[in-house]
């Protein structure tokens, strides 16, 4: 591709990932407060409403890979992912009761799960192809993302209407649909059938016990995106201050984003996991505490290091750990395991927490979990070591 074109489609890229993940902020760390102010919904029920978007992830992801090789045609399946995703989120704010909200959810999920990886995957082989970073991509769906949070809980707050979120989750994608006629429109090729992808990972016991160790450590992190802004507020805050929280987690996540493959060059793919990884267990182990709104305002920025360095570092991990030949197999399972399951698991048991016990007690789960993550990790880390540098040698 010649340099000046490459260049274009690198920024529209970027304008992609801004405008989707602007959709993203826009809806999910708004939807538990959206379910229990405006339809009256139980913490368990908000849970098993949220969980279902992940869940439905595990099953439907798989299909869009398999839609995706068949056609070849990875760009034209995300133009539909977009537009039915943002046509059925108009919609959902005029839904009522617990089943049809779940329904409706579900609907949402089968199309919005298709556009993560597809937009990965094709934009994984243009920067491959053309000397980019990834992370130089992905931190403008940070920024994005903590834009639309900043600017909804302002918006949701002055009007005392919080259907805005959905309208603005619609709007978000179809601006992100007019920056795909720019888009490549090839992804990496699949040289293996899926099973048999799946036969060859399940033999790669690094490659395993990393996919525990990141459900273990990034299910809580998906999961506190939607669980935070109840957090703001049971603590003392307001939704235009669940705005400023998320303006400064995940606004924090794009300076680091930038400089993670430098930052992963120097100290290595394994240590800034470990890193990051720890950052985030102390997060929601302060959390567990009940600290003053003011001071988790403050320390929201510690999202950056705990995800901004996290998610190109585990991608680059996983590509690296799987033969080449599966290595798209081994995306999907990645994403499906962590994005996926762990996000289900954690969001539901999330719900039954602050029923149960409060959302602080919920954090405290949460460190637990992330703490045997990272013990995981390290023995993983200490038995296949001489294997691991091998593999990214």
């Amino acid at each position: 591709m010649p340099e000046q074109s490459a260049e274009k489609t690198y920024r529209f890229i970027q304008m992609f990932y801004f405008f989707t993940f602007f959709a993203f902020g826009s809806i999910f760390p708004l939807l538990s407060v959206f379910l229990e102010e405006e339809k009256g919904l139980t913490h368990t029920e908000i849970g098993m409403v949220i969980a279902a978007l992940p869940l439905v992830t595990i099953f439907v992801q798989p299909v869009w890979g398999m839609l995706s090789d068949y056609t070849r045609n990875p760009k034209r399946l995300l133009m539909i992912a977009s537009i039915f995703a943002s046509v059925l989120g108009f919609f959902y704010p005029w839904l009522q009761l617990f089943p049809v909200l779940l329904l409706g959810i579900i609907c949402i999920a089968l199309f919005q799960s298709g556009i993560v990886p597809l937009s990965d995957s094709l934009s994984l082989n243009f920067v491959q192809r053309n000397g980019k970073e990834y992370g130089n991509i992905r931190l403008w769906g940070a920024v994005g993302f903590a834009v639309a949070v900043f600017v909804l809980g302002r918006l949701t707050e002055a009007t005392g209407s919080m259907t805005w979120i959905f309208y603005s989750f619609s709007l978000g994608l179809l601006f992100a649909l007019i920056t795909l006629f720019e888009f490549p429109k090839r992804a990496d090729e699949v040289t293996v059938s899926f099973r048999e992808g799946l036969q060859t990972l399940l033999k790669e016991k690094p490659f395993l016990l990393f996919l525990v160790s990141n459900f273990l450590i990034f299910g809580p992190v998906l999961a506190n995106n939607y669980y935070f802004g109840t957090f703001i507020l049971a603590v003392g805050g307001t939704l235009s201050g669940v705005g400023l929280a998320f303006l400064l987690a995940a606004g924090s996540e794009a300076p680091f984003m930038k400089f993670a493959q430098r930052v992963i060059n120097r100290f290595g793919v394994v240590f800034i996991i470990i890193f990051s990884a720890s950052i985030s267990c102390l997060r929601w182990l302060f959390y567990y505490f009940e600290p003053s709104s003011t001071i988790v305002y403050a320390t929201t920025v510690a999202q950056g290091i705990s995800v901004g360095l996290y998610i190109p570092a585990a991608l680059i991990l996983v590509r690296e750990l799987a033969p080449d030949d599966v290595r798209v197999t081994a995306v999907g399972l990645y994403s499906a395991v962590g994005n996926g399951l762990g996000n289900a698991c954690f969001t539901f048991i999330g719900g039954l927490f602050i029923d149960l016990r409060g959302v602080s007690f919920m954090y405290g789960v949460f460190s637990l979990m992330t703490c045997i993550g990272i013990i995981i990790l390290l023995v993983v880390n200490k038995m296949f070591q001489p294997e691991w540098k091998e593999r990214m040698a």
